[in-house]
């Protein structure tokens, strides 16, 4: 199972951390292991790593003592950049992760721009507004009696009910 929210962005994300370090060669994503985008988002970045030749680390943290542990880990082994995937535990931290990440200068990507409007790198992925504002547009046409089967083209909307 992947979402557009979380774990089929860890290719692009990715990408993007090589385009801006290409000497890296030392990569990690840090999942929440109770999160259901865990292991998607660490197949698909594992994917992601070996298709520009290097491989990515995964470190798993549900607590902000494991987060902490995961941010000694990624200083003493060196890792050239961090990819931080989508989890709300993760965003209700962002303060922590970014501080961290800024602290141990490890080159971070995150999935919400809030992490950068909070001191991080970069981000990549959809805009929780946008896609908020979508559910509801789909939910008002719903209420108002169309059926979500009449929904159109799922190649011009992305986001379309089926029943």
């Amino acid at each position: 199972m992947s979402s557009t929210w979380g774990a089929d962005i860890a290719t692009k994300q990715l990408g993007l951390l090589h385009e801006l370090l290409p000497r890296a060669e030392r990569f990690v994503v840090l999942v929440n292991p109770r999160s259901a985008l865990a292991e998607p988002l660490t197949t698909d970045a594992q994917t992601a790593a070996s298709a520009i030749g290097r491989s990515i680390e995964v470190l798993a943290a549900s607590s902000n003592s494991e987060i902490d542990a995961a941010f000694a880990s990624i200083a003493q082994k060196r890792a050239d950049a961090l990819l931080v995937g989508a989890d709300s535990f993760f965003f209700t931290r962002r303060v922590q992760l970014v501080t961290l990440a800024t602290r141990h200068a490890v080159p971070a990507i995150y999935w919400t721009r809030e992490f950068v409007e909070a001191g991080g790198l970069i981000s990549y992925g959809s805009s929780g507004v946008d896609r908020d504002r979508q559910v509801g547009i789909y939910t008002g046409r719903i209420l108002k009696g169309e059926k979500p089967a009449d929904n159109g083209d799922p190649a011009k909307d992305p986001l379309r009910i089926r029943e």
